[in-house]
């Protein structure tokens, strides 16, 4: 077996057939794929099932959970390859994209390879959330929204991980929602192991398509963030906490009526988002959704990353 490949799922009826085709197709031959179903109310199963009648090297478990590292620690150990390569439903790959993983790994001295995040659309809203997340104004500087940066990193986006990694570093945090990646490789780094950024690893992330379920992921970021910078505290950085400052700036603009100068960071602000929205490629209307977005993905991070260090401080 050259790889294992896991990929939890819920509800991924537009995605799936696309992600099950991209892996029979792709290269190499000898591979297996465990799709994790949290309990999808959709057609991903009955999909899933019609293509497990044709190909013996893809299996479906149930995730009675539904949280992503239950369904991760329940596939991996049943990984048989030395190279474990973990799928997104939601992403679109390069057909080399397997291939890719293991020269990197052939190359270069690391345990955990993986790409930048590249970003895909089929709406409007979508695509001004595309590129929002890819901008400095949207996630500040971080490398994994770089695709052209290669070398040695903090995380990877999804990545392949050498099998044996878990014997020294454990599994995934099942306390955390959202984070669990960045919690595992933050982990990872911190006890030796090495992470590298491939750019020529492609893979096309897609963005959440509308506002509500854009501030809930946000939210939860935010809110789990803590929570993983207390267990590796080496990896805090000043742009996880600009935008709960932002938030708390945000409650004392009032001050303007008596300190007129208090006013600027906001102009500044808005200037920023203006700038940065009307870079924004495509139609109009994806430059008028970003101006709304910066602000969606500031305010729900910030006070998704408040609550979670009021939940760390009183435990």
């Amino acid at each position: 077996m050259t790889i294992s490949v896991i990929c939890p799922c819920y509800n991924e009826e537009n995605y799936i057939e696309e992600l099950l085709d991209f892996f029979l197709s792709a290269n190499p031959i000898d591979k297996e794929l465990f799709l994790i179903d949290g309990g999808s109310i959709d057609k991903t199963k009955s999909i899933i099932v019609d293509y497990q009648k044709s190909n013996e090297n893809i299996h479906l478990i149930d995730n009675p959970d539904k949280i992503v590292p239950f369904a991760l620690n329940k596939a991996i150990p049943l990984c048989k390859a030395d190279i474990i390569v973990r799928l997104d439903a939601h992403t679109k790959y390069a057909e080399d994209y397997f291939e890719k993983i293991l020269s990197t790994f052939e190359k270069v001295h690391a345990d955990i390879v993986g790409g930048p995040t590249r970003t895909a659309c089929k709406v409007p809203f979508q695509c001004a959330v595309a590129h929002a997340i890819c901008t400095p104004f949207g996630v500040g500087n971080s490398q994994v929204h770089n695709i052209n940066y290669e070398g040695y990193s903090d995380s990877v986006t999804f990545g392949a991980w050498k099998k044996e990694i878990f014997k020294d570093v454990g599994f995934f945090d099942e306390r955390l929602v959202r984070n669990q990646d960045d919690e595992f490789h933050y982990r990872a780094k911190s006890k030796g192991k090495k992470i590298y950024q491939n750019p020529e690893i492609k893979l096309w992330y897609y963005p959440r398509s509308n506002l509500k379920g854009l501030f809930k992921q946000y939210y939860q970021y935010g809110l789990f963030k803590p929570m993983v910078l207390k267990k590796v505290n080496s990896e805090i950085k000043i742009r996880h906490l600009i935008p709960s400052g932002f938030l708390i700036y945000f409650f004392t603009v009032p001050l303007i009526i008596w300190v007129p100068i208090w006013g600027i960071p906001l102009i500044l602000y808005f200037l920023l988002d203006f700038w940065f929205s009307f870079k924004a490629k495509g139609k109009l209307l994806v430059k008028i959704f970003a101006l709304i977005i910066y602000p969606a993905l500031h305010i729900s991070y910030g006070a998704g990353f408040l609550f979670g260090l009021l939940r760390v401080i009183r435990k």
